[in-house]
């Protein structure tokens, strides 16, 4: 099976970029499951109902999220009719939604979709441990029985923790892939026991800017630390980044992981 996985996407720029391009992607590359990261979708901020209803309208099978999930107030009781949509499974059970979801891919296989927020550098109330909720939701499912493939976005700051939380369950699932950086990092590989893993997809947005906001409005703010001017997206052509992973249809480890990046100013990956 053949997963496509799109980091964040930031405001218009890189939605109109992954909208221009998701078709062909999934039916040149042959893409059996799709999940986009649109946690800032919405202006930069946040995702609602009228934006990620454009998402539906394409092949995109699953949205995740992160930390910015709440950021619009219209997104809370969507999240519970929209199970599409995943926050991450670590915010409490006081929080509206799912962070965690068995779907069926266009070849008929079940993939579970798993959203986990990092706790390191990330300020956020009502946040559990991500590795105890990980080891919760495992003990229900096994990789190769209960589902064909398991996929999890990893959304946080650190490095260090994607890395430790995709060693932590290695052999578990098929893939750990981290968003929120907003950067492609250049460590895609398998780890020793199958499962696929990339410490940063990167962005779906303009990267002439900083991390996908004008960047004028971020240099100032680095000069003076009290300055709150209101940051904005970047609109220049987008670069579509993330990863393209294969997995056994057998166990559902990993056979390879593959990073994408299309249009934009980054350098391409792949000619469509």
């Amino acid at each position: 099976m053949r997963i496509l996985f799109l980091g964040d996407v930031v405001g218009r720029s890189g939605r109109r970029q992954v909208f221009a391009y998701i078709n062909k992607i999934v039916s040149k590359l042959k893409i059996d499951f799709t999940i986009v990261n649109a946690e800032n979708s919405a202006h930069g901020f946040g995702i609602n109902p009228s934006v990620s209803e454009k998402f539906f309208k394409y092949p995109i099978d699953v949205i995740t999220t992160g930390d910015h999930i709440w950021d619009q107030m219209t997104i809370k009781p969507y999240l519970q009719e929209e199970l599409r949509i995943l926050r991450p499974a670590n915010y409490n059970k006081y929080n509206d939604g799912i962070g965690a979801k068995v779907f069926t891919a266009n070849n008929g296989k079940k993939v579970l979709v798993i959203n986990l927020l990092g706790n390191l550098f990330i300020d956020r109330e009502n946040l559990d441990n991500p590795f105890i909720t990980i080891t919760n939701i495992l003990e229900k499912y096994t990789l190769g029985v209960h589902v064909d493939a398991i996929f999890i976005d990893m959304h946080a700051e650190a490095t260090s923790e994607k890395m430790s939380l995709a060693n932590y369950v290695d052999g578990k699932v098929s893939a750990v892939v981290g968003t929120h950086t907003h950067i492609p990092t250049g460590d895609a590989h398998i780890l020793p026991n199958g499962t696929a893993f990339q410490s940063d997809a990167g962005m779906c947005g303009d990267y002439d800017s900083s991390i996908g906001m004008k960047k004028q409005a971020s240099i100032d703010r680095f000069f003076d630390r009290n300055i709150k001017n209101h940051l904005e997206p970047a609109e220049g052509e987008a670069t579509i980044c993330g990863v393209i992973i294969e997995t056994d249809d057998k166990t559902g480890l990993a056979k390879s992981i593959e990073p994408l990046r299309i249009g934009g100013i980054l350098q391409q990956t792949h000619k469509l």
